[in-house]
């Protein structure tokens, strides 16, 4: 069949396997392309400024980021290195290189601290939480988000110097708790004795603010900050942080100042704690309250703004100031606490590394009977504006001292004490021992002696001639008489006669033990001595004749020992002169009181005795005397020897040991002395019972030593008269 010319219905497989037809080529069409712009030149000085100023920028961030590493990685290093090498908290909380030394009176009561005192270890979880949130707002209050150092805190610190015109370093530091403690820690230095002279200047090397310095505090605080927790260093920082009056850590300022544990203080006692911080010395409550309580006002004030705090509990600890307890408003005794620290065993006192506690001989209501005694004559009877010093020394029979002034600053401590550390002419208070050195061979009160003029040849030197106070004679007079006029002649006729080393002797064996003059004048007391030890030499004299030591510590043990290391039980020594000379010299003392130099000392009701004193030109006076239970010994005097005006041991010495001991004495008993006129009995047993630690034997009176059966006046005359050439 012929083929048909009508097209043909594509089959299925050819819709299934035919390729698709290729669309029409579209006719090319020819572009035209833009010619590329030419790229613009920068010519010029600007466009080499701007090249350099890319180049110069790229070649700082690169030294930047490049330098910023290396410090990091020196920095993650070094404070890992610390980190390494700390050791465990615990070992860090008392870092002391010395001890301390804590003094209770006679009765225990506590009046006295010295050294670095430390109440024991505490913790951040221990501590009252007021205090804890007291010292953190304070200080630090990013103390628990840092990291150890508060770039903010600093930059602060920074402005505040800047704005108050000190520099960046001074005063405001911005440093955390960490950075504190780390401080504290003296950066992990431990204290070297061959480097630094004390630990005070150890820690004055450790308070060195230098740029380079606050790096390294920063580095190891980071390093505190991998080894600790935040609380492990907040107890560290609690320990060992300084708060004034020698307390270290927060348990020993609570102790001091407010008789309690850290764990107990009220908002208002954790405010002034916490206050302390930032001048420990200055602020110590127990220099100024009222300045301390201001600081805590605003330490409260901050812990109100940051809430730890709420209004009332604020304004109740504002209306309720912290206070002082009994025992830290005991400010007297400083000056009987340096000289026990100074006369005790150093390796338990001045350089003690352990915490040792000492009772003593003092007695705080004679303590304060004396400072108020002292203060009332400089007040009332002392011109104003004078720079006149007195001392005051109150003491046992026994030697044991229960009041001590150094110098009408009463609260010195580390001053300068004139009663153990001044050394001044004794003047008519030496001449006890002349008589005393007659009366202990065999002459009585009523033995006579010649007060008539009186020159001596002294080798070297020329012709001495001795004057008496009022320069008139009384010819013939008692030992009485010459001893209450205080006549200067009759004593040097004494002297000579008996023999100075007689009376040297004397003199040293109840206790004098400075340099003695060696020639005539030693009679009129031109030696030099210190006020505690002629009123020892005084209570030699009241105990009958023994000679004593004085102290002041009765027992030395260490905290926690409850067997002491040391005692004392008292200061008599060996006998001296008899006991029948020394109530014949207490008579004749007694005389001086009641119708003699010594008028003004009198205490109506008490018998009395004691002796005057002023030396040349009165640069010094004295009045040393003693009830049947207590001796006192007065000191005054100006330090660089300028002559007193109008004074003299009867006068104003005689009336502040009147103001002491009348105090001392009002609520006591009157205990009559023990004296006897001539060789009669004794008018009055000697002291006994608690003032004195041992009984004093009786002794028969002692035979004049040469064996003369003449009277004793015949042989003072005659003796004096041969060898001193007297009329």
């Amino acid at each position: 069949m012929a083929p048909s010319n009508k097209p043909r219905k594509p089959l299925v497989a050819d819709k299934r396997y035919s390729k698709p037809a290729k669309p029409a080529a579209k006719k090319a069409v020819k572009r035209k392309s833009k010619p590329k712009a030419a790229p613009k030149k920068q010519g010029g000085l600007f466009g080499w400024l701007k090249r350099l100023i890319k180049w110069v920028l790229w070649t700082i961030w690169s030294f930047i980021w490049r330098t910023g590493a290396v410090i990091t990685l020196l920095i993650v290093g070094s404070a890992s290195y610390y980190a390494a090498t700390l050791p465990d908290m615990e070992q860090l909380v008392d870092g002391r290189a010395r001890g301390s030394v804590t003094m209770s009176d006679r009765d225990g009561r506590t009046f006295a601290w010295r050294g670095d005192q430390f109440g024991g270890m505490v913790t951040a979880t221990t501590v009252s939480a007021h205090l804890k949130n007291a010292v953190v707002a304070t200080e630090d209050k990013r103390f628990y988000r840092h990291v150890g150092v508060s770039p903010r805190g600093i930059a602060s610190a920074v402005r505040i110097n800047l704005r108050e015109g000190r520099g960046p370093l001074s005063g405001n530091g911005g440093s955390t708790i960490t950075q504190q403690t780390a401080k504290l820690l003296c950066l992990g230095v431990p204290f070297d004795p061959n480097k630094w002279k004390s630990e005070t200047a150890y820690e004055a090397d450790c308070r060195r603010t230098t740029l380079w310095r606050k790096v390294k505090e920063a580095v190891f605080a980071l390093g505190m900050e991998i080894k600790y927790t935040k609380d492990d260093i907040l107890t560290v920082y609690l320990n060992r942080a300084y708060l004034g009056a020698g307390s270290r850590g927060f348990e020993a300022a609570a102790q001091r100042y407010f008789s309690k544990s850290a764990a107990m203080v009220n908002p208002a006692e954790a405010a002034m704690l916490a206050g302390l911080l930032k001048a420990p010395s200055t602020l110590a409550p127990t220099n100024n309250l009222q300045r301390s309580q201001d600081r805590a006002n605003l330490v409260i004030g901050l812990m109100e703004q940051q809430k730890y705090l709420t209004p009332i509990e604020a304004s109740l600890a504002r209306a309720t100031p912290a206070e002082l307890s009994q025992a830290a408003k005991r400010t007297s005794g400083g000056y009987f606490a340096d000289w026990v620290m100074d006369s005790g065993p150093e390796f338990f006192t001045r350089s003690t590394t352990e915490d040792v506690i000492i009772r003593t001989t003092l007695d705080q209501r004679m303590q304060t009977a004396a400072e108020e005694a002292l203060q009332y004559i400089f007040e009332e009877k002392v011109r104003e504006g004078s720079k006149a010093q007195a001392a005051i020394v109150v003491m046992s029979a026994d030697g044991a001292v229960r009041a001590m002034v150094g110098g009408r600053a009463i609260n010195g401590t580390g001053a300068f004490n004139r009663a153990t550390q001044a050394k001044r002419q004794a003047g008519s208070t030496f001449k006890p021992f002349v008589y005393a050195t007659a009366l202990d061979r065999g002459y009585t009160p009523e033995d006579v002696v010649l007060d008539e003029p009186l020159c001596i040849d002294i080798p070297g030197s020329g012709e001495w001639c001795p004057k008496n106070y009022a320069k008139e004679f009384k010819g013939q007079v008692t030992l009485t008489e010459a001893f209450k006029d205080s006549l200067n002649i009759p004593a040097v006729r004494i002297s000579e006669g008996l023999g100075r080393e007689r009376v040297r002797e004397i003199a040293q064996g109840f206790g004098i033990q400075s340099d003695l003059a060696a020639g005539p004048a030693l009679a009129l007391g031109a030696s030099e001595s210190t006020l505690i030890e002629m009123t020892g030499a005084y209570a030699g004299i009241l105990n009958g004749g023994s000679s004593v030591t004085p102290y002041g510590l009765i027992e030395l043990r260490v905290l926690g020992d409850d067997t002491p290391l040391m005692t004392q039980t008292g200061g008599i020594e060996d006998r001296v002169i008899s006991r029948e000379a020394a109530q014949q010299l207490t008579w004749m003392m007694y005389q001086t009181v009641e119708a003699g130099t010594g008028r003004r000392a009198r205490i109506e009701g008490r018998e009395i005795a004691g002796k005057t004193g002023t030396t040349q030109a009165a640069r010094d006076a004295w009045f040393i005397g003693f009830s049947g239970d207590y001796v006192a010994g007065v000191w005054m005097g100006y330090d660089d020897n300028t002559p007193l005006s109008g004074v003299t041991g009867s006068g104003l010495p005689a009336e502040i040991w009147h103001e002491t001991m009348r105090r001392i004495l009002q609520d006591l008993p009157a205990v009559p002395l023990p004296m006897r006129p001539s060789g009669g009995a004794p008018w009055s047993n000697p002291p006994h019972g608690s003032e004195l630690n041992r009984t004093i034997p009786q002794q028969p009176p002692t035979q004049n030593s040469d064996g003369f059966e003449a009277t004793a006046e015949n042989i003072l005359i005659d003796v004096l008269r041969g060898l001193l050439g007297g009329n």
